[in-house]
């Protein structure tokens, strides 16, 4: 076999792909990045929602006449006006309905918050500038590093005995890109079985025996093994009655039983929150959407077991959509947008952040929600707190950011 037919064949397993490192090798995947068991209890999980997804129509403003002016045929309508009304949590904000089963037990339960008018200052309305911007986690003025993430940047921070950072995604993104290498782990469908079978296994690690590749190719293998073996046995356990939900869901299951045991710093994204036409608003795109997400991340917290408690999981997207609805009952590109931070530890049942009622004059140019918190101002606080990092720790995350302690944990 030639070097490039194996490289061929591990990069379509489906389970485990070997990432590129940023010189174009493959990355140095060592037993303590890759299946060791953290040595620290806290485990963070980012999920992304891409393609920016309507805020208002999951937290929404029930308080505010401007609301359902501005969505004639999308807004979600006030509590106890039938089916289809939202969710109080308070007197100025209520959760979409399809949230009843999900994040509002949740949020009853204070392992819920949310961060409202939350995002960066980039205005580009830009999808792909802004995520890369989030991801980055630099200062909008001034050079850039490309090949920095802030979340690689937490990793370096807590040293390698103590961060096992992974992606659960095909390629592995700007966020977790940087001077620790990162596996990316790609969680595909129900079927497990990788394309290389036990005898072609023993092959390529007899072409290697010899070679420098020995050791990166065997623990490849050990790691691919080992989260096969924990995901099928995860799997065997959830059957029966257990009921199950399409998309996410199911991933978000399998990444419970990776992050349980293997991993402290986690990775994943979601796409299809780009709603310009026909988004919906009781039910629809966005509401079925944000039920099978919700639906996931209560499985995800399931799958944690008792390290739920050390868990935080934040929720982010790019940027908001605009306050008003378009022509064509949807909304389009905005600026701030509403995080949710969950786990068994959060400080919930709340939101959190800096404020401001909804008005014309309040808006961010007359159309959709200004950032009051900034995201690395918001991040940096929680990293803070859930991992006791200083000022000059924090500063090597997000130069120039100012840490605002949210409380949120």
């Amino acid at each position: 076999m030639k070097r490039r037919d194996v490289l061929k064949l591990l990069g379509s397993a489906p389970l485990l792909r070997l990432g590129l490192g940023s010189a174009g090798g493959l990355l140095a995947m060592t037993s303590g990045q890759l299946y060791a068991a953290p040595q620290t209890d806290t485990r963070l999980f980012v999920v992304f929602m891409r393609g920016a997804y309507d805020c208002a129509n999951l937290l929404v403003p029930i308080s505010s006449d401007f609301y359902y002016e501005s969505r004639p045929t999308i807004a979600i309508a006030r509590p106890g006006q039938g089916e289809g009304s939202a969710l109080p949590i308070n007197a100025d904000w209520g959760l979409h309905p399809f949230m009843q089963d999900s994040l509002l037990p949740m949020y009853k339960k204070k392992q819920l918050a949310f961060v409202n008018f939350a995002g960066t200052a980039d205005l580009s309305r830009s999808h792909f500038e802004t995520q890369n911007t989030i991801e980055l986690g630099q200062a909008l003025k001034g050079d850039r590093d490309l090949r920095s993430g802030f979340l690689n940047r937490l990793a370096q921070v807590l040293k390698a005995n103590k961060a096992h950072p992974a992606s659960f995604t095909r390629e592995l993104p700007v966020m977790l890109t940087g001077g620790i290498d990162v596996p990316n782990i790609a969680l595909v469908g129900k079927t497990l079985k990788s394309p290389i079978n036990a005898r072609q296994q023993a092959l390529i690690q007899q072409l290697y025996q010899s070679s420098d590749m020995n050791r990166l190719v065997s623990e490849g293998f050990t790691a691919r093994n080992a989260s096969a073996e924990a995901i099928k046995n995860e799997m065997d356990q959830a059957g029966g009655d257990a009921l199950s939900v399409s998309g996410f869901q199911g991933e978000a299951r399998r990444i419970a039983t990776l992050m349980r045991e293997q991993y402290n710093i986690g990775f994943v994204d979601v796409g299809g929150w780009d709603t310009h036409v026909g988004q919906g608003g009781a039910k629809g795109a966005l509401a079925n959407r944000l039920d099978v997400l919700a639906k996931g991340l209560v499985s995800f917290s399931e799958g944690m077991g008792s390290a739920w408690k050390n868990t935080v999981v934040v929720v982010i997207s790019e940027f908001g959509r605009t306050f008003r609805e378009n022509g064509n009952k949807g909304t389009d590109h905005g600026h701030g947008t509403t995080y949710w931070v969950m786990g068994g530890g959060v400080n919930g049942g709340r939101i959190a952040g800096e404020q401001i009622k909804l008005t014309p004059t309040t808006l961010n140019q007359d159309r959709d929600y200004p950032v009051l918190n900034n995201y690395r101002d918001v991040f940096g606080g929680l990293f803070k707190r859930l991992y006791g990092l200083d000022d000059k720790q924090l500063q090597k995350i997000f130069a120039g950011a100012r840490p605002k302690d949210l409380s949120l944990i």
